[in-house]
């Protein structure tokens, strides 16, 4: 018998295409009582019921599946609790990720959650996105954040990183448009632009998403 978090995030993955695995949703059921448990000593979130949790954070996360395969590599950047980068790593393993977070509780947890979960080819770093310039130059092809900062920073931040041919998908609540509009000309003036946009509702009326896809058009 599945908890109610298992129940919920099983149910909803199918509107966006994905079948959990009795596994699959067994690790979701670890994830959600870890991070109560720890969020109840140290402040990871602020959603604490089980079918927000479910669908705020877990669905959500997952609204990113399609577009990530296991020839992609993945960095997450401000990753907070795991958003999104462990609920895809769970259902999809094979693909390598990286995620980073200059908040050292909120790395501590995801490597407990890493850990406890047995999570392959997934590294927590705790640092500042420009730290990670080092050693991973131009060694992602896919770089998401989920409500991490403004779209113009993200690219600045993020665009180093992305190999050849890469991806950025910017997760963006109902006011995307006006921020896509403003940024629009300093992406542009770095060789980037929006190719598209994805709409989406969360179940039970709770919030419009916006996944922003954007890609290098010119080299600098």
């Amino acid at each position: 018998m599945y908890s109610k978090i298992g129940d919920i995030v099983a149910q909803e993955a199918q509107s966006i295409g994905q079948t959990l695995s009795d596994h699959e949703i067994e690790l979701f059921n670890r994830y959600a009582d870890e991070l109560k448990k720890w969020n109840s000593k140290v402040n990871l979130t602020s959603i604490t019921n089980d079918r927000e949790i479910a669908i705020k954070h877990f669905v959500d996360s997952l609204s990113l599946a399609p577009h990530v395969t296991a020839n992609d590599r993945l960095l997450d950047i401000g990753s907070g609790a795991g958003f999104p980068v462990i609920p895809l790593k769970i259902i999809r393993p094979d693909t390598p990720m990286v995620s980073v977070d200059a908040v050292a509780k909120k790395i501590h947890f995801q490597r407990h959650a890493i850990r406890i979960l047995n999570l392959p080819k997934i590294e927590a770093v705790h640092a500042r996105v420009e730290d990670l310039l080092k050693t991973h130059s131009h060694s992602f092809s896919v770089i998401t954040s989920r409500a991490f900062t403004r779209l113009d920073r993200f690219v600045s931040l993020a665009a180093p990183m992305l190999s050849e041919g890469g991806v950025l998908i910017a997760m963006k609540g109902d006011q995307a448009d006006d921020e896509i509009a403003a940024s629009d000309e300093v992406l542009q003036a770095g060789g980037f632009m929006v190719t598209s946009i994805y709409r989406y509702t969360l179940p039970h009326n709770m919030g419009t998403r916006v996944l922003t896809f954007i890609k290098q058009i010119k080299a600098l």
